[in-house]
C-alpha cells in the first residue's frame, strides 16, 4: 500500500450548538460548547489513519498547549509525525465554529502557526517520499507552499490529491499534470467561473478541470454523493441517505478515505463509493476529527 502523505494545517475547533446561526450584527444563545481537534490537514490525516492508512503529515504547530495536544493525538492515531513542526513564533491555529439544528454552520478559523507553513518544511519532507507514495493537500496553507508541494510532486512522478478548500482561484500552471482534484460545488464554481448550482453545471465545471490538465475531477455533492469525470469515464456516485446532526469536516473525511482507497489500488468508483460512504457516516457525528469512523464501521 502507497503511503499518504498529508499536507496540511491543524486547529483547535471550539464549537457552540445553536438553534440558529446569527445573521449578521445579532447575538443569539447557543446551547453545548466543547472543543476538538481540527483544521482541514489533521482532519483529513486522521481519516484516513482510522480507515487503515499509512499516513504522514506534514504540518506547523504553535509551541503552545494546543500544539501539545494536537501532537499527542495525533501520535494516538498512529500517524507518522516526524514532519510535524514546532513554531515558537506563532500561536496553534483556532477555528471558531457555531452549528445549528440543521446540521448547518458557521466557521472562522485564526490560522496562526499554519500560516508558516513553508516551502523549507516541504522540502525536508520530500526528502523521503518516493514515486509511489501519495500527496493529500488543501488550501489552509500558504499558496506558494501549496504550489512548491505540487511542482515537486510533479517532478518525482507522485500523485497529487488537491482538496482546493476553502474556495480559492487556482492557475493553469497548479493545476496541470494534478492526479486528482476534489472541489465542492462552490469550489468548483471559484475555480471554473461555472455556477455550480446543479447537476448538469457540475458537469461543465469538471469538463473545464480536465482540459487544464487534471486526470480525475471529483465534485462532491453533500447528500447527492460525488460526480467523477476524467478522460474515460463520468458518473455521478450517490451517497447513503443518513440523518446528518454536523457537516463540518465531512469532506475532508471524504478526501481522508479516498485517498485511502487509491493507496490501497481500489478501483476508482469504488474508491468514491467508500469515500461517499465514509463522508456520510461522519455527518451522524458532532465535531471534526472526533466524527471520523474507523474501517470497522464502514459496510464496503
Amino acid at each position: 500500500m502507497s503511503k499518504i502523505y498529508v499536507i496540511g494545517s491543524s486547529n483547535t475547533d471550539m464549537v457552540v450548538k445553536t438553534a440558529t446561526l446569527p445573521k449578521p450584527g445579532q447575538t443569539v444563545m447557543g446551547g453545548e460548547f466543547f472543543m476538538n481537534p481540527g483544521g482541514k490537514g489533521a482532519n483529513q490525516a486522521v481519516a484516513a489513519a482510522r480507515l487503515g492508512g499509512d499516513v504522514g503529515f506534514v504540518a506547523n504547530l504553535g509551541n503552545d498547549l494546543f500544539g501539545d495536544q494536537a501532537l499527542a493525538h495525533f501520535q494516538q492515531e498512529n500517524i507518522d509525525c516526524r514532519y510535524v513542526t514546532r513554531d515558537s513564533s506563532h500561536r496553534s491555529g483556532v477555528a471558531l465554529i457555531s452549528v445549528d439544528d440543521q446540521a448547518e454552520n458557521h466557521i472562522v478559523v485564526a490560522p496562526g502557526a499554519n500560516e508558516h507553513l513553508s516551502t523549507e518544511h516541504i522540502d525536508k519532507a520530500f526528502g523521503n517520499i518516493s514515486p509511489a507514495d501519495i500527496i493529500l493537500i488543501q488550501l489552509e496553507i500558504p499558496m506558494e507552499t501549496v504550489a512548491h508541494a505540487i511542482r515537486q510532486a510533479k517532478a518525482l512522478g507522485v500523485r497529487v490529491i488537491l482538496n482546493p478548500a476553502p474556495a480559492s482561484a487556482l492557475s493553469k500552471e497548479v493545476l496541470n499534470g494534478v492526479y486528482m482534484i476534489t472541489p465542492n460545488e462552490t469550489e468548483a464554481s471559484v475555480l471554473t467561473g461555472i455556477l455550480v448550482e446543479d447537476e448538469a453545471k457540475a458537469r461543465l465545471a469538471g469538463q473545464k478541470l480536465l482540459q487544464m490538465g487534471v486526470e480525475h475531477v471529483v465534485v462532491t455533492l453533500g447528500s447527492r454523493g460525488a460526480l467523477w469525470l476524467s478522460n474515460s469515464a463520468e458518473e455521478l456516485i450517490p451517497a447513503p441517505v443518513v440523518k446528518a446532526v454536523d457537516t463540518t469536516a465531512a469532506g475532508d473525511c471524504f478526501n481522508g478515505a479516498l485517498a485511502v482507497a487509491i493507496a490501497q489500488k481500489t478501483p476508482m468508483r469504488d474508491a468514491i463509493e467508500l469515500a461517499c460512504q465514509a463522508a456520510s457516516f461522519s455527518v451522524t457525528r458532532l465535531g471534526a476529527q472526533a466524527s471520523m469512523p474507523y474501517k470497522r464501521e464502514l459496510t464496503i
